[in-house]
This record gives structure tokens, sequence and C-alpha cells, in this order.
């Protein structure tokens, strides 16, 4: 199928708009993802939000063919975040590189991929993957793959420069998401202790704390984690790798009623040394205030004068900790005003503080 540009143009003016809308990000991928497979024809896709941090998955939506299907989940997490391929998304935000096809990237021999080669052609029967980021100066906040089969032409370079030229409308439309999802307070009769899991060598989650499966369950509400053994498998698998360059295997992801929760993994010290625990706690505010900053499109400065406003530093000592004159931190505190959409550093405070975290118990 031969999408014209007129209908490519369309698309993309679309997912600009929506990117502006502020839908929560879940419903917004889901959204966009359709918009874009009118652009750019697949047989199948997998929608992910990621942890700009550490660029591990935090949500997994599946579409087309794919849809339902989980049963290959721990061997694509273990080449995409145990291995090296090229293609990783990790690598991509590395080399900055937004869009790629796995055949026009590996010359015409898709199969030399790991991931076409051992997974996507012999269990699924695809014969070309397209892959997207959706990164900013902050990190990836998510990414796309799209896939189609035999009788299809594989992805060319007119499909990846279409790709290429929604990341950034994608990219805010995943930021502003995050910040619009409703917090929905919870009881004070939920659980407050962590939630571990143990995972073993053969990566089958062997024992669980009595919390463990309501978090895991809890994850499953809402589109955009749909599918949440992925998020473990891939923490899991970012476990097992003992590489300095690469970073720890913790990430911080909204669940559908709004809460921030922690999720971390790292190898069980004693016995084989090879189970990994997971650990699955609330966030706290410092957990979440870099990534809540950084959604709102703030610059490195920027999110350095929110961190002191925070502290209740004043103007005057906002400077003299940063260098700067008082002239500057106000200029800095108005372009903050204006992407928060607040007019005081009150307003601010309450807009990163109480609109993602509030203690347990909060009704209000």
């Amino acid at each position: 199928m031969v999408v014209g540009s007129a209908a490519v143009a369309d698309v993309r003016d679309g997912i600009e708009r929506m990117s502006r809308s502020r839908l929560p990000a879940s419903e917004f991928l889901t959204e966009a993802a359709e918009a874009l497979s009118r652009a750019v024809p697949s047989v199948a896709a997998c929608v992910a939000t990621l942890d700009p941090a550490t660029a591990i998955v935090t949500g997994v939506t599946k579409r087309g063919v794919l849809a339902g299907r989980n049963e290959s989940d721990v061997h694509w997490a273990r080449i995409e975040y145990g291995g090296d391929d090229p293609t990783a998304v990790r690598t991509m935000v590395a080399r900055r590189r937004t869009a790629i096809g796995v055949d026009h990237e590996f010359g015409g021999a898709a199969e030399r991929s790991m991931r076409m080669a051992e997974l996507l052609m012999p269990v699924f029967g695809f014969t070309d993957e397209a892959r997207v980021v959706f990164t900013d100066r902050a990190g990836a906040w998510g990414a796309i793959s799209m896939f189609r089969g035999s009788d299809d032409r594989v992805f060319d370079e007119e499909d990846l420069a279409c790709l290429d030229a929604v990341v950034p409308a994608i990219t805010r439309g995943i930021r502003g998401g995050l910040l619009a999802q409703t917090r929905v307070p919870r009881d004070d009769a939920d659980d407050v202790a962590s939630a571990v899991v143990i995972v073993d060598e053969e990566d089958r989650m062997v024992r669980m704390t009595p919390g463990a499966r309501s978090r895991i369950e809890a994850l499953a509400r809402g589109a955009a984690t749909a599918d949440p053994l992925t998020i473990l498998h891939s923490l899991v698998q970012r476990a097992r790798r003992a590489d300095p360059d690469v970073p720890p295997a913790r990430i911080r992801l909204r669940t559908p009623d709004g809460c921030w929760l922690v999720l971390s993994a790292e190898r069980l010290e004693g016995g084989r040394g090879r189970d990994i625990v997971v650990t699955i706690d609330d966030a706290r505010p410092h957990e979440i205030v870099d990534l809540v900053a950084a959604a709102f499109g703030l610059t490195a400065r920027e999110r350095d004068v929110v961190a002191l406003v925070l502290r209740g530093r004043d103007t005057r000592e906002i400077a003299s900790t940063l260098f700067l004159s008082p002239y500057t931190v106000q200029d800095h505190l108005k372009a903050v005003f204006d992407k928060a959409g607040v007019t005081s550093r009150r307003q601010l405070v309450a807009r990163v503080y109480f609109d993602h975290y509030a203690p347990r118990g909060d009704k209000g």
C-alpha cells in the first residue's frame, strides 16, 4: 500500500494537534499509533512508554496480530536489555538515532538482526521492523515498533522520514500525558510495604510477597500498562548485565490511577547468584521531581532553579547557589511558570508536588 503525500501531511498535522490536547499518556499513544498507521501501514505494532533516565519500558500496548500475545516477552527482553543489538532502543538513544528500519539498517539482510532471526521471523512471520524512539534532551520517553510481513514491502526511506518527522510531536504528547493524568487518592488500608518478586535463573517468578500480585494486577488496569510482565522482564534482563556503562535497572512509572511507583531490580546475593529481586515501592517526592520537571520541557538550568524553589530558597539564595544574578533567576522563573502553567512559586510547588504525590490516606 502506498500512501499519498497529502494523506501523510494530514496525519502529521493531526498528531501535532493531538500532542497539545493533554490526553493521558496511554490514550494519546493509542490514538497517535492509530493515526501513524494510516501514513505508514503495518500488520502489527508495539507501543511503549519509557523512563527517560534509563530507557527501560514502563508500559506496553500491542496492536494488530500482536495483541494478546505475551509468550515471547522474556525472549524479547533478553535481546533488548541483555544483549548488544545495534538496533536496541538504548543504542539508538546513545547514537541519537530516532527512526530506523531493520532491513534498511542491515543492508537488505534483516535476518542479521538477532531480534529478527530469533524472534520476529520464526515466531511471528515478520520480515521487517521500523523502530522509532520519542526522545528529547531529557532522554527517551517512548518508542514504537512497527512490523511488516512477507507480503509487504520493507520500510523505505520515505517511511522512515515520515516517522522521524512526528518524533517531536509524539514526545511532547507523552510528556504532557504524564502531567495530565489524574491522581486518585488511595485509602490507608492499601498495603504500604514494599512488594518483592524473586525471579530465578530461568526467568520464572518463583516467590513474591503478598502485596506483589495485587501491585502487578494494578499495573494492568489501563492501556499504557496492558502487559505488565514485559516491564518486569525488562528490569530483570537489565539487572543481569554486569556492565558499569549501563544505567541501573530502575524505572518510575505512573499507574492508571495516577500514582507513581518506583520499580528496581538487582542480583540477589548468596546462592547461585543468578536470582533477581524486583522491588515495587511507592515513589517518594524526590524520586519523581526531576521527571516531572523534565515533562514540563524545562531546560537543565530551569530544572536547577525549580529544585531550589522546592527546597524553599528565595531568589537571592538561588542566585548565589547557581552563580547567577537575581535578574537571571527571575527570567528563569518566568519561563518555568509559563511552561508549568502557573503564576507563582506557591502554585509551582503545588503543581509539581500535590498533583503528582500525596501521602497515603490523602482524600483531597
